[in-house]
């Protein structure tokens, strides 16, 4: 057993860890009790949606509120809360409670789980994870509350406020909204400022990552001391976000925005920057936005959020980092450089890799379903392969139009999508090993 373990690497371990949270969280989604039903519910659907919780994604093959019963809502909010933070957070936060002692192979996994390069401060940072998740979502709550409970009644408006507000955090875009409208999402509260508002900054929040709030904490307004990865992700997600805006507001002004007031059109416009990066709401419907927008929100799933946070994507950073190759590279600059700093020649090749993976699988599943089920429409299949590998769970509406095999494919690239594509590769693959002999070098010619 001993020598078993060994041979695990780390993106092993925690792909381990995740399979076995899918899978008990699919066998008690099957149970009877997890349906208003009273029945069991096919296995398959069962690991679709244990998978899509867990992975934070949101693509679902049934209606969240209609079709599950309160304990399998709590199912699915739990393995979001575990998906979301880690469940290496939560066995590190679990045994700090407990005043045991956290091993080096537990911060070697920590740091690996927060796609950090640092194993010093794990544990501290692991405490600020678990209270600013627990203040933030509470915050968020009580927000939501105030909408929901007049609207509901007590109980049942404070469970949806809860359930929204660890979705939204947690970038998940599974909601309990069903009961005004199967799969509709928020496009009832579409004008809603504080709902959209205040779920637009628990997904910003949780997308960010917790190297930044660590970041943000220590060092507050004082930018000059921040990490040069905090910077990064702040200003990129800051262009994506503003940009965004302006772009959906111009792409959607005579589709889905159509006659709406000028306030309701920038909610819009503003949630729908935010959403696809890579929480997985809709204030608008989705299979009714213009084709450039259908391609804008592509690119958003593409991109996601950034390193180390509940979001996936191939993360703001990698993309920052391949811009700024591709300008240093055109300015035949000799070393590329940001905000003062050198990015090492490693960091721009794992970017590359990350990219490329991504791309792959996307396009790979994208070939796969298009080939079992022709009839769907291609773009359409696009988008939903880049909503599952990108963690989003947006969809235009095919993902209970999927046969067995189609949902086989969605199944792992929302798994790949959420440890990471380059981690998802490296299951494959043994440790880095040094190569004994060195060829000689031959330029070849690209472009």
């Amino acid at each position: 057993m001993k020598a078993f373990s060994l041979k695990l690497t780390y993106p092993k371990i925690i792909s381990l860890g995740f399979c076995l949270l899918i899978l008990l969280g699919a066998f008690l989604l099957s149970l009877p009790i997890s349906s208003r039903s009273g029945q069991f519910t096919p296995f398959l659907t069962s690991l679709f949606t244990a998978t899509s919780a867990t992975c934070v994604t949101g693509l679902v093959m049934v209606d969240t509120y209609t079709h599950w019963s309160v304990f399998g809502q709590t199912v699915i909010i739990v393995l979001i809360q575990i998906g979301g933070i880690g469940f290496m957070t939560l066995m590190t936060a679990i045994s700090l409670v407990l005043n045991r002692q956290i091993t080096l192979k537990e911060r070697t996994l920590l740091k690996d789980s927060f796609n950090t390069s640092d194993i010093s401060g794990m544990v501290r940072l692991t405490k600020h994870i678990v209270a600013g998740t627990v203040i933030i979502e509470l915050l968020g709550s009580i927000l939501l509350a105030t909408r929901f409970i007049p609207l509901l009644g007590l109980s049942q408006g404070l469970y949806t406020a809860v359930f929204m507000s660890i979705s939204a955090f947690c970038n998940a875009g599974f909601d309990i909204l069903g009961g005004f409208g199967q799969y509709s999402s928020l496009v009832s509260f579409s004008d809603d400022a504080l709902i959209i508002l205040t779920l637009s900054m628990l997904i910003l929040i949780g997308g960010i990552g917790f190297i930044v709030w660590d970041d943000i904490v220590k060092n507050k307004w004082h930018l000059k001391r921040y990490r040069l990865h905090s910077k990064i992700v702040l200003f990129f997600t800051t262009i994506l976000t503003i940009g965004g805006t302006v772009l959906f507001f111009i792409f959607e002004r005579d589709a889905t925005n159509y006659g709406l007031p000028l306030h309701h059109q920038l909610l819009n416009s503003f949630f729908s920057s935010v959403t696809p990066r890579t929480a997985g709401f809709n204030s608008v419907d989705v299979a009714a936005l213009t084709g450039v927008s259908k391609m804008l929100t592509i690119l958003y799933m593409f991109i996601g959020g950034s390193p180390g946070s509940t979001a996936g994507g191939v993360k703001t950073v990698t993309i920052a980092v391949m811009l700024i190759c591709l300008i240093s590279n055109l300015r035949n600059k000799s070393g590329y450089n940001v905000f003062r700093r050198r990015l090492p020649l490693n960091v721009v090749i794992n970017a590359l890799c990350v990219i490329v993976i991504h791309l792959t699988l996307s396009l790979s599943g994208t070939l796969l379903i298009c080939a079992v089920q022709p009839e769907l429409a291609v773009g359409d299949v696009v988008f939903e392969c880049f909503s599952a590998m990108g963690t989003v769970g947006m969809s235009t509406g095919i993902t209970r139009d999927l046969t067995v095999l189609p949902q086989i494919v969605l199944i792992l690239l929302m798994f790949s999508g959420r440890i990471g594509s380059l981690s998802f590769a490296m299951i494959f693959t043994e440790k880095k090993q040094k190569d004994v002999l060195l060829f000689p070098e031959e330029k070849v010619n690209v472009g």
